[in-house]
């Protein structure tokens, strides 16, 4: 048997003392590593046995181990990597019998300390071998870096800086929302038995820390050397300070991509995004975040052409869909800078508060009926309670609108939205959700009503004693189902009027304004490890999300809150994830039909697809039904492969092809037949959703 044990923690200072094994209690500092290794080296040997079809098959190799050893001195299993399950069952066993040793020291205090080992089978007696085990080193690494300056200027203030030890991971900071990253782990977050809510979204780290090791994801990524610019490329984050109550890390942004669009007229397409992450905390209940993006672009033509359907009061030209306003860049391209922040606060452990500039998102799909990241970057209150099987999050955010016939002084017109959602866990398999929004405006000196802010209140008798043209509200409700560990059932259903009297009699009203979603997930999709399989269903009728004043839409920015289409549409989604290591493949299917207005002059009804325009427009009161007006096919191709730089900061380097056909009835316009392939490649950081299946 032959092992190779490293420790990751490379730069060994002076003032620190590692574990030391049951039996190397008398040997000097400079020989407990060596002894330590020896030790585990033979308990290994005497305790591991091959498991037979391993012996069977004459299998040669190894099996890749990461320990740890706590601050109590109990030693366990973060992560172990073998080709069959059984070297990897019985890895932990014999790790699980491991006796409890002195943890290793930092100027004193129990710390941490990881190791990395490799197992060769078949076992070898290493009394048989020489130098079976090597450390990396026993030494401390000399080279001088920007941590380590840092850390030198704050010990001759304060001797408690530390080497920093991913402390986001276990903060009240959110997991950057992808649906892409948020793949990786869903699985986990789903499994039988676990009492996770995954509906309300963006997470933070500490509830997905229970379910989902991301240290240990990290570790097994690492690519780096010990030089500075191979760590900070590779596998670190830029800046990364820790004290006793305190740390803070600091990167770059970028999302840099050229492009073409084959049917447009110009020659290419690019987006040259540069920014600037800081993320932080101070004590154990308190996290920050900030970013700032400076950005140009030029986009696929359909695309430009939509931003500038959205255009808001004022001269610039456009809005970037779920980014912001978008000033004019030379001729044909467009500026739009975005900043957002957050900070999160936990007074207990059943509680978090955050309020911010930024996005949120309701529900297990790709769509939400709910509330969606969609549009572009909100102000926000949000408080999340937990407790037993519950969680119950509510959001109070501040919009805007944006267009000129509600523009008063040259200002846009504040709107306000406030929602809840009660998430329960009825039984290991099933979940129900109970949501409920309400949007209303500053008109007649209103501002924000302080009756919203009561977490805990029916959202319809607030707005039924303050006037039926007060607010905007609707209700919700979804459901989960666990079919097994591999197989995740979920939908939603949402209803802002709804009339019995005639569904039953058959006339399909208009006042019936409901929208329904069905899907499935299908993790490690036919026994192929990190593959993840979606299929969902949306459909919302006419007229929903609209209301009969200006502005009490379900709107912010021009944009919608909820589905991207607004109402009047029908959709079905086939995706697809696969991430294997540091490389990763998304493949995305969209069909859908659409029931646009004609505004052609002659014809100038409302068909119940823009959330903006009042419904009482509408031609008639009855016989609507989905994909009336400009009834419209689109399909929406899009695969994307890429490989991750960094997984710490999120850095990846892509290459993504769309297709996107566009087929209406009667082109107008603004409406018109148009098939777009673009292909773009690029490096950014990947932070947030951005959708261009519009």
């Amino acid at each position: 048997m032959s092992f190779q044990l490293n420790s990751l923690s490379q730069n060994i200072a002076i003032y620190e003392k590692p574990p030391v094994f049951t039996g190397c209690e008398s040997q000097s500092i400079d020989n407990l590593k060596t002894c330590f290794n020896n030790k585990i080296n033979h308990y290994i040997f005497e305790n591991f046995r091959v498991p037979q079809e391993v012996v069977n098959d004459n299998y040669r190799g190894d099996v890749k181990i990461l320990f740890e050893v706590n601050e109590d001195g109990g030693i366990s299993v973060v992560y172990v990597d073998a080709i069959y399950d059984a070297l990897k069952d019985e890895t932990r066993r014999v790790f699980e019998t491991l006796p409890k040793i002195q943890a290793g020291t930092y100027n004193g205090k129990p710390t941490y300390y990881q190791y990395s080992l490799a197992v060769k089978i078949p076992l070898v007696n290493p009394k048989t071998i020489s130098n079976a085990m090597s450390e990396e080193s026993n030494t401390i690494n000399k080279v001088v870096d920007l941590n380590e300056i840092v850390s030198n200027e704050f010990d001759s203030i304060n001797k408690n800086v530390r080497k920093y030890q991913d402390l986001e991971y276990s903060s009240q900071l959110n997991v950057p929302f992808t649906h892409g990253y948020y793949s990786r782990f869903d699985a986990h977050m789903n499994a039988l038995g676990t009492n996770s809510h995954t509906a309300a979204k963006p997470y933070v780290y500490e509830d997905v820390a229970r379910y989902y090791d991301f240290e240990a994801e990290k570790e097994a990524l690492l690519k780096g050397s010990d030089g500075w610019w191979s760590r900070k490329l590779w596998d670190e984050h830029l800046v990364e300070i820790q004290g006793e109550d305190y740390w803070f890390t600091i990167d770059p942004f970028f999302d840099l991509q050229v492009g073409k669009d084959f049917d447009a007229d110009f020659n290419s397409t690019f987006n040259n995004t540069r920014g600037l992450q800081v993320q932080g905390g101070l004590g154990k209940k308190f996290s920050f975040s900030t970013s700032v993006y400076e950005s140009q672009g030029r986009f696929a033509q359909y695309y430009n052409q939509y931003a500038e359907s959205l255009k808001a009061f004022g001269p610039d030209p456009a809005i970037v869909p779920g980014r912001g306003i978008g000033k004019r860049f030379k001729e044909d391209a467009y500026d739009y800078p975005v900043a957002e922040a957050y900070l999160s606060y936990a007074p207990a452990t059943f509680i978090n508060i955050q309020f911010g500039h930024g996005k949120n998102f309701i529900g297990d799909g790709y769509r939400s009926l709910f509330q969606s990241d969609v549009a572009s970057p909100q102000t926000f209150l949000k408080l999340n309670t937990k407790f037993w099987k519950i969680k119950y999050t509510s959001n109070w955010m501040w919009l805007r609108d944006v267009r000129d016939e509600v523009i008063e002084d040259k200002a846009f017109l504040t709107k306000y939205m406030a929602n809840h959602y009660l998430s329960w866990n009825v039984s290991k398999r099933l979940n129900i959700g109970l949501f409920e929004s309400v949007m209303w405006t500053d008109t007649n000196g209103r501002g924000f009503d302080i009756n919203y802010l009561n977490p805990i209140i029916f959202f319809r008798a607030i707005e039924f004693e303050a006037g039926q043209g007060s607010g905007n509200a609707v209700l919700g409700a979804s459901a989960k189902y666990k079919w097994n560990n591999k197989v995740n059932l979920y939908g939603q259903f949402i209803l802002d009027e709804f009339s019995l009297s005639d569904v039953k009699a058959g006339e399909k009203s208009w006042k019936n304004k409901f929208g329904l979603q069905l899907g499935v997930k299908y993790f490690d999709a036919f026994k192929v490890d990190n593959l993840m399989l979606q299929l969902e269903y949306n459909q919302v009728r006419p007229y929903t999300y609209s209301h009969n004043t200006i502005v009490n839409n379900y709107g912010h920015s021009n944009q919608s809150m909820a589905h991207l289409w607004g109402a009047n549409f029908r959709e079905f989604i086939i995706i697809g994830h696969y991430n294997y290591k540091r490389w990763y493949a998304d493949g995305k299917f969209i069909f859908g039909t659409l029931g646009l207005d004609f505004n052609d002059g002659t014809d100038n009804y409302s068909y119940g697809g823009d959330i903006y325009r009042n419904y009482n427009d509408r031609p008639f009161d009855t016989g609507v039904k989905i994909g009336q007006g400009n009834k419209t096919k689109t399909f929406n191709a899009e695969l994307q492969g890429g490989y991750i730089i960094n997984p710490v900061s999120h850095l990846k380097v892509f290459t993504n092809l769309s297709f996107r056909n566009f087929n209406p009835e009667a082109n107008t316009e603004t409406t018109f037949n148009n098939s777009t392939v673009w292909l773009s490649v690029g490096v950014k950081t990947d932070l947030f959703n951005w959708y261009f299946d519009y």
